[in-house]
């Protein structure tokens, strides 16, 4: 078995032939990852971000690479309107979408007494608002005209945990979560999905810096973290989006997958700690074990 096939693509050529998804914070990061890989499957791809010219180097790349077209949309989630041109110029472009990946996302590590009202409202509007706003346009559309479709929300593991120093990105992927679960039993019956990702630790060059500086990896081994030790590949994770948002997923709604390499789980185990117990040791605290006995 080749012990690196899960760096490998994982669904059959053309299994997104014909669909139309937009995908907001598409540019760069997780959110380029999964959109070359959707266009690889053969679908047409919208990304949407406050950064034009990024998108459209971004889109230059991945259509040239898979042949099928990208369109690059200047769009600020944050603004309802910007979220209702997408839209607007997704319809305009393809006469359809089938599929919304609410994607854009920010966040910053900080002791929150340290945080003033403003750094809250930036991470929670784009995380929930920027969530919620093209969500309800798109929702709406879809309703109107009758059009199965289906929504891939990008969440996180602290968003049912929580998390220190990262609280208003906590607060807002929590409000994400409940959004999908919620909106996945409301709307099934318009033949609309809802589903989340929730990813543990996949670097990027952008917001894996901003949160981790080198000085902080060196002392704070995120692979010590995680059970399997090693982060994680983007192809996986665009594999996972890319199924959820395929038709095998058909009988998918409501859920959440974590893609962490059991990370949250080994945090959350009140014993899970003793993993650092070396062979010896062990030795030594069975011998006192059976002394007590």
């Amino acid at each position: 078995m080749n012990d690196k096939i899960y760096t490998q693509p994982m669904l059959k050529e053309n299994a997104l032939d014909g669909k139309v998804i937009v995908v907001t914070g598409g540019g760069t990061g997780l959110g380029k990852s999964m959109t070359k890989y959707f266009s690889d499957l053969g679908a047409k791809v919208v990304i949407a971000s406050r950064k034009f010219d990024v998108l459209k180097n971004t889109a230059a790349e991945i259509e040239q690479h898979s042949g099928n077209r990208v369109l690059p949309v200047k769009c600020d989630v944050t603004s309802f309107d910007d979220i209702r041109n997408l839209l607007t110029q997704t319809l305009n472009e393809f006469s359809r979408v089938d599929v919304l990946v609410n994607n854009a996302a920010g966040n910053f590590i900080s002791p929150t007494e340290r945080l003033s009202h403003r750094a809250f409202d930036i991470i929670v509007n784009i995380v929930l608002r920027g969530t919620y706003y093209a969500t309800l346009s798109f929702g709406k559309h879809w309703i109107k005209n009758r059009h199965t479709a289906s929504v891939l929300n990008i969440v996180t593991t602290y968003a049912w945990t929580g998390s220190g120093y990262v609280v208003p990105s906590a607060v807002a992927k929590a409000g994400v979560l409940a959004l999908t679960r919620s909106l996945a039993v409301e709307w099934a019956k318009y033949g609309i999905r809802l589903n989340a990702i929730a990813p543990g630790p996949f670097p990027t060059k952008g917001a894996w810096d901003r949160l981790f500086p080198e000085e902080l990896r060196t002392k704070f081994a995120v692979e010590k973290k995680i059970p399997l030790r090693r982060t994680g590949e983007h192809q996986e994770l665009a594999n996972l989006a890319a199924y959820l948002v395929s038709d095998y997923s058909a009988f998918i709604n409501g859920e959440v997958v974590t893609i962490d390499g059991g990370e949250w789980l080994k945090g959350a185990g009140e014993f899970n700690f003793l993993d650092e117990i070396h062979p010896e040791m062990w030795d030594e605290i069975e011998k006192i074990i059976r002394s007590k006995k």
